[in-house]
């Protein structure tokens, strides 16, 4: 690439990044404005913040937001995991075309649709059985089902770039399918899994639609309580709350990144190690 190439590419990435991240900028800066009014400036202050301590709403849909978020992300990984080994470790088995079709629905089918129909299928079974209230387990499973999607699009990538003979090795040497999987199989996979663990909770937190749906009395998530909100007129107050979930979002991702990138060089001393011994 030539010198006017290298610099089309720099500015058309810092182009991008500036639309990505600039209204996030302009939410935290916002947050801090000692005005009522969102597009009045009017000077620095913690006030909204102090504010935030007294809004029972907003701290009440946080922590349901988060409780939601992690027992989602927790539920994702696992059936995606498990998803992922069928789809990517068995070639053939009866109605294989149709599981990886229903796993990979919820990717391309609107939000609208599968909140409406999971609605429809909860509401029937209430009926039936008498349970589950519309509430925090409604949104779960309507947010684990999406959850699942991701995960397993994630792993399933990872999968298909592991070398099989590794986990041949294993079983030759004498481990059971269990052994391999567990002892094998997941360390290989687990930045995978940490990515898409990090995916779902991320999309579960903001998930407005599904919530909309499934949620009941006293079940009011975050991203809902914003957004009735703002229907009303933008309060500070909402951009202190998105403030701080950029902050607690923002540390994640940075643990789970030095996790995975600490992670990566062990491995690849630990295959240096071996490569030389063998030598």
């Amino acid at each position: 690439m030539n010198r006017t190439g290298r610099y089309t590419a720099w500015v058309w990435m810092s182009a991008v990044f500036v639309f990505l991240y600039l209204p996030i900028v302009a939410l935290v800066l916002l947050s801090f404005n000692a005005s009522p009014m969102v597009t009045n400036w009017g000077g620095w202050s913690l006030r909204w913040y102090h504010a935030l301590a007294d809004d029972a709403e907003i701290i009440s849909g946080f922590g349901l937001s988060l409780r939601i978020a992690f027992f989602t992300a927790c539920a994702s990984v696992v059936l995606g995991t498990l998803a992922a080994v069928a789809l990517v470790r068995f070639k053939r088995f009866p109605g294989r075309t149709l599981f990886a079709g229903m796993v990979n629905s919820p990717l391309v089918m609107p939000e609208v649709i599968i909140g409406l129909s999971l609605l429809l299928l909860l509401v029937s079974v209430q009926r039936a059985v008498g349970v589950p209230e519309r509430g925090m387990l409604t949104i779960w499973l309507g947010h684990t089902l999406l959850g699942m999607a991701y995960a397993t699009v994630v792993v399933q990538s990872r999968l298909q770039k592991m070398n099989p003979s590794l986990e041949e090795a294993a079983q030759d040497l004498g481990c059971r399918p269990w052994q391999v999987f567990f002892l094998v199989t997941l360390p290989m996979i687990s930045q995978a899994i940490a990515s898409a663990w990090l995916l779902t909770f991320t999309l579960s937190l903001d998930d407005v639609v599904l919530s909309a749906f499934l949620s009941g009395p006293g079940s009011t998530t975050m991203p809902i309580t914003i957004f009735s909100r703002a229907r009303l007129g933008l309060s500070p107050s909402v951009n202190t709350v998105a403030t701080l979930t950029v902050l607690v979002v923002g540390v994640g991702v940075t643990v789970a990144s030095l996790w995975i990138a600490r992670h990566e060089r062990r491995k690849a001393r630990e295959m240096s190690a071996a490569f030389q011994a063998g030598h």
